[in-house]
């Protein structure tokens, strides 16, 4: 099975678009909205969720809702708001090296720098954080990961020191 979309919240829904389609250049492919009436209490609500194209079939989506059972001070981040670097849970595109030129490029005419920019042997990364302080990792595959289970179990389960878990 192949991923179909992840989705994330934002509180500012242009500044994501611009982001997403402007910026990183996946286009907007779906939106929907709903509003939801006052019930029982809770006063009117609406939700809005779209979808950009980041090739593949597969998406990127974001949702902005209001009164929806969110917390007044709810965090979009995924990484800092709950005490870890930023770059801990973030989302890694497949790319090239003509596409992240070309992010790259739109980036800095935006005067937005990289957070990252990495060479893991295996990938060369490219990496943004976007208005909702989500980490976007622009990734082109030199050679790709290198499949061994057997290795990655055994690096997966052998001590660190320094470790408790």
């Amino acid at each position: 099975m192949a991923l179909h979309h992840v989705a994330f919240a934002t509180k500012d829904l242009e500044a994501t678009h611009r982001f997403y389609e402007d910026l990183m250049g996946f286009p907007l492919v779906h939106a929907e909205g709903e509003n939801r009436p006052p019930t029982d209490g809770r006063p009117a609500g609406w939700i809005k969720h779209v979808f950009y194209d980041i090739g593949g079939d597969e998406c990127i989506a974001f949702f902005r809702i209001e009164n929806m059972g969110e917390q007044a001070d709810f965090s979009t981040d995924l990484s800092t708001s709950v005490g870890l670097p930023v770059w801990v849970n973030h989302v890694a595109v497949r790319a090239t090296f003509e596409k992240q030129d070309a992010v790259r490029e739109r980036m800095t005419d935006a005067g937005i720098k990289p957070l990252m920019d990495i060479d893991h042997g295996w990938c060369r990364s490219l990496y943004y954080v976007d208005p909702n302080g989500i980490m976007i990792e622009l990734c082109v595959d030199t050679p790709g990961i290198p499949a061994d289970a057997d290795e990655a179990l055994s690096v997966m389960r052998a001590p660190m020191s320094g470790a408790t878990a």
